[in-house]
């Protein structure tokens, strides 16, 4: 009698009070469920780890044939490497500058075996006075090449040849166009 004289009261002075109980239980039962999921985690993308002033340099026999370096170097964690602020890579015979590679972006694709430079791109070959303009090159360096697809510029001494797509030995000693488009001489 008591409990019924209790719900009664209740039921008198806040007549809503079934209501709000049936909305608590709601909302704490909807929590109770939320608990129970598992939660999946966050697969970090980026870098594994990022350097700076990088320098790479190989050599053979004792003797320096190439050094990267780059403001920046990323290494990702399936193996590539970014130079997102661009990268300068000097070939070497006999210890001396043959040829430079400059670029605004660079990215080493490990799987690939293969280096990639983009954003105005400049090859300087020191003893023929050439210099190879485009805006993506590719650089393999077991094959000791490099290539292209893009609108490339070849300027020396006394002219200038367009074309599109390019292969190259790797110091730009010796380059093959694929699509001639023009050439024109220079003024002394």
């Amino acid at each position: 009698m008591r409990n019924r004289l209790k719900t009664l009261l209740i039921q008198h002075c806040c007549p809503s009070a079934p209501f709000l109980l049936v909305l608590l239980l709601t909302a704490f039962s909807g929590g109770c469920q939320q608990a129970d999921e598992t939660i999946k985690p966050i697969e970090y993308k980026g870098p594994s780890s990022e350097t700076y002033n990088q320098v790479t340099i190989y050599s053979d026999s004792a003797k320096m044939k190439l050094k990267l370096s780059a403001p920046v170097e990323q290494q990702l964690q399936n193996g590539d490497i970014v130079y997102t602020k661009g990268m300068h890579i000097t070939f070497y015979e006999e210890e001396k500058p043959t040829t430079i590679i400059t670029a605004k972006y660079g990215r080493y694709d490990k799987a690939k075996d293969q280096y990639v430079a983009r954003n105005d791109v400049v090859v300087k070959n020191m003893v023929k006075q050439e210099q190879l303009n485009t805006e993506e090159l590719f650089w393999e360096r077991q094959k000791q090449t490099i290539f292209t697809d893009k609108f490339v510029r070849i300027t020396s001494t006394d002219e200038v040849v367009t074309g599109v797509g390019l292969t190259a030995k790797q110091d730009f000693s010796d380059y093959t166009l694929k699509q001639f488009s023009g050439s024109f001489v220079l003024k002394q």
